[in-house]
């Protein structure tokens, strides 16, 4: 009898189409610059250009890569682009790519310690090193009462957080119960937008989530807090959670977490510290000042996707108190039982978020640490923070431009004196050039073009050509007028 076709890619194909992949990738980075950094495609037409019916039969491997060519990098906003400032990075490299290559070989469901010790005991490792390496307190290291997990983002991170306070401040009833309207928690204006969202699932509601004032700097007011959490407590509400940040998305303002702690101390508040992109920072010692007050927190999260050369996702959160993160996400049925966790040695991450499953991302990290070392990743964000405080200086020396909030590292927030149209026009036609990719906030009322230095493969050259480009959109709205 004829052998059955098992459809499956045998070992040597998957070597073969794996090289030829691996080869795709190293040619996409090495062009990269030659593509516009925001794609140029219009709505549907990457849809279009698909067939509208699987194929009944596979199709070479060959003609798939093809495929990725022809359909989908035009459809491509070119996040690893030396051209890319927009947003914040998410930006990769080799040795993480690698990492997550290997992760996916693997394909192991990390839930429970039993199901791959190595993805936990890897994770809490990795973990642990970060503490000294980003100058946090001794309190989250895995051998005290604390501990480090990783989430897919801050967001998670963020709700996670809002729950263990949640449940805290309700002697863990809620969970049970539900949450009776009384629940509040706290964040300023500037706060990322997944505080709102965290609020809607926790239970909280998006009105008992307090946004409080910001100061010049757009960084949280303390005193404002403690005004807000007084009135609250006199209205017969619960307040339980403060988010401060370190380096908010719209200005990288820097919120005064100690002064932010005394005040959530006073009412027994949980602190999370939210140091999404800027907490990588810390990697370098002269930016360690900029996270003071750290050591008072509940909670700490930062996400090495961003600017820590980690491919997405990876984000870093770190609890004071495990117990209190466990007892409010840990359910155990039946079918999870097993004699490690029974004897309670080892530790199992389904219960440190919200999904039960989890991949095996520690190893794309554990990657890029031993790749750089400490040594070359502080070396590339002082490269970062310089360049960023070079362009700032330009926009300073420029009659045309000025600067719209502090410039602690690698944000530089400007504005065209023009005007908002001006402004919103400079940023179109450079997104539409395709030579750089800008985005904007609004501070103050002001639209505002936002310029963040970041990205793995940015060099001074790259920067140079954005301010010109700049420039010579400003020239072109100024010779129109």
């Amino acid at each position: 009898m004829p052998a059955e076709k098992s459809f499956h890619m045998t070992p040597d194909e998957f070597r073969r189409h794996g090289h030829a992949v691996v080869d795709w990738i190293a040619d996409y980075h090495s062009r990269v610059e030659s593509f516009p950094v925001l794609s140029q495609v219009k709505p549907g037409q990457i849809r279009a250009s698909l067939p509208a019916s699987p194929p009944a039969q596979g199709e070479p491997f060959e003609t798939l890569l093809k495929d990725v060519e022809k359909l989908i990098l035009p459809g491509v906003t070119h996040w690893q682009s030396p051209n890319f400032f927009a947003y914040f990075p998410c930006n990769a490299s080799g040795p993480g790519i690698l990492g997550d290559l290997l992760s996916s070989g693997l394909g192991v469901q990390g839930m429970l310690w039993s199901t791959s010790p190595a993805c936990t005991e890897l994770e809490t490792h990795v973990l642990d090193w970060l503490v000294p390496m980003l100058g946090l307190p001794e309190k989250f290291l895995s051998s005290g009462t604390g501990g480090g997990v990783i989430q897919d983002t801050a967001s998670s991170a963020a709700l996670c957080a809002l729950l263990a306070a949640r449940e805290r401040a309700t002697n863990y009833t809620s969970n049970q119960k539900g949450c009776d309207g009384r629940i509040v928690a706290y964040a300023s204006t500037q706060t990322h937008s997944s505080l709102q969202k965290a609020a809607m699932i926790a239970g909280i509601g998006v009105e008992n989530l307090r946004l409080i004032e910001v100061d010049k700097n757009f960084a949280m007011r303390p005193d404002a807090l403690a005004r807000q959490i007084e009135a609250d407590k006199r209205a017969g509400l619960v307040p339980c959670f403060v988010c401060a940040t370190v380096g908010t998305t719209s200005s990288n303002a820097m919120d005064p977490i100690a002064e932010i702690a005394r005040v959530g101390r006073e009412h027994n508040l949980w602190l999370h510290v939210d140091a999404a992109m800027s907490g990588t920072a810390a990697l370098c010692p002269e930016f360690r000042h900029l996270q003071n007050g750290s050591e008072l927190a509940d909670s700490y999260t930062f996400n090495p996707h961003k600017w820590m050369f980690t491919n997405f996702d990876c984000n870093c959160f770190w609890v004071a108190d495990r117990k209190a993160l466990i007892q409010t996400l840990s359910i155990l049925p039946e079918y999870l039982r097993n004699q490690a966790t029974e004897s309670g040695a080892v530790i199992d991450y389904r219960d440190w978020h919200i999904q039960l499953g989890r991949r095996f991302r520690s190893l794309k990290l554990w990657f890029v640490i031993r790749h750089y070392g400490v040594e070359g990743l502080q070396h590339h964000i002082r490269r970062h923070v310089q360049l960023a405080q070079t362009f700032a200086h330009w926009v300073r020396e420029d009659e045309n431009f000025e600067l719209a909030a502090p410039v602690a590292l690698n944000l530089v927030c400007f504005r065209h004196k023009g005007g908002d149209a001006a402004n919103q026009t400079i940023m179109d036609r450079l997104n539409r050039s395709g030579d750089l990719f800008l985005t904007h906030t609004k501070l103050n009322g002001n639209l505002t073009l936002r310029l963040c230095m970041g990205q793995t493969n940015t060099e001074a050259r790259h920067v140079e050509r954005a301010w010109k480009r700049i420039c010579e959109e400003a020239e072109r709205l100024t010779a129109a007028a």
